[in-house]
């Protein structure tokens, strides 16, 4: 090999060895907080508080999960089911909400169609917690504080997700098919309904895991609007008991294992889903 080509080879060999150590750092970051809980979890509450996390002493996985459950009278396993309402049916309607929003964004001429669009590209940028007292109000004159619906509804609507809807919409569906199933005598919803939301399948998949994670991570709105235990959120009840254990070292245990049982939705709905979000994702990549 001459002196010219090792020259060239040693920049690419370092690039590729500064890519690797930077995602290996990126890897390492992510999975440590995560590895740390597994561990943790399996520990008893004399054990958290010592040095040796690492080792396979003091295990009591099984004994932490039964007092989890039967903690305060079984109240984990409400918030649980509470999370999967809110999040999964919640995710499922905004996600056909939002998909229907951006298809007519797409397909249909109406007057101040673009200025109405700039409003939704606004809306993106507005962050939740600046709605939440607004929203407060409403569901206060509309007699809903403190009840299921009041977490619920307003997470059906996702200015992020019309957005999606409008791109994989422009990506996934042809004006000429919609122009075919139009000249056979199909109506404008039975053309959507039959044609275009089957196309649409990959986008509003990515869109409902978009949607199944804020709402599952949502916090702030259902700690406004509600102040019944019975009806929180899986997030908003290990809030609670965090804020207990610093008076009650009991809850410590079993906040840590209730916290790893609240990812496995999300872990296995990704794992699930994943052949439709990944090709979801490049939606009008290449047309």
């Amino acid at each position: 090999m001459s002196a010219a080509g090792g020259s060239l080879l040693r920049p690419k060999l370092l690039g590729r060895a500064t890519v690797n150590v930077v995602v290996a750092v990126s890897v390492l970051y992510t999975l440590l907080p995560v590895l740390w809980l597994v561990l943790a979890s399996a520990k008893t509450r004399d054990a958290l508080f010592s040095s040796d996390l690492l080792s396979l002493s003091d295990f009591s996985f099984l004994r932490n999960i039964q007092d989890l459950f039967a903690m305060d009278g079984g109240l984990y396993g409400r918030w649980y089911v509470n999370s999967l309402l809110y999040a999964v049916i919640g995710a499922a309607v905004g996600a056909l909400v939002s998909v229907a929003c951006g298809y007519a964004f797409d397909k249909y001429r109406f007057r101040h169609k673009e200025k109405l669009f700039g409003l939704v590209l606004a809306a993106v940028m507005v962050p939740q917690t600046v709605l939440a007292l607004p929203l407060y109000l409403m569901a206060s004159e509309a007699g809903l504080v403190n009840t299921f619906w009041a977490v619920f509804i307003p997470v059906l609507f996702n200015p992020f997700g019309v957005y999606l809807g409008r791109i994989f919409a422009r990506g996934y569906v042809p004006d000429e098919v919609l122009e075919a199933a139009r000249v056979d005598g199909a109506g404008e919803l039975t053309t959507y309904a039959r044609v275009a939301l089957r196309m649409l399948g990959p986008g509003l998949i990515t869109v409902f895991l978009f949607q199944l994670t804020a709402i599952w991570n949502n916090f702030f709105l259902p700690m406004v609007m509600l102040s019944d235990q019975d009806l929180y959120p899986v997030s908003l009840g290990l809030y609670q008991w965090n804020s207990s254990a610093s008076v009650s070292p009991e809850y410590y245990p079993v906040v840590i294992m209730g916290s790893l049982l609240a990812v496995l939705p999300l872990i296995l709905a990704f794992v699930l889903l994943q052949r439709f979000w990944r090709s979801g994702l490049t939606a009008g990549a290449v047309k």
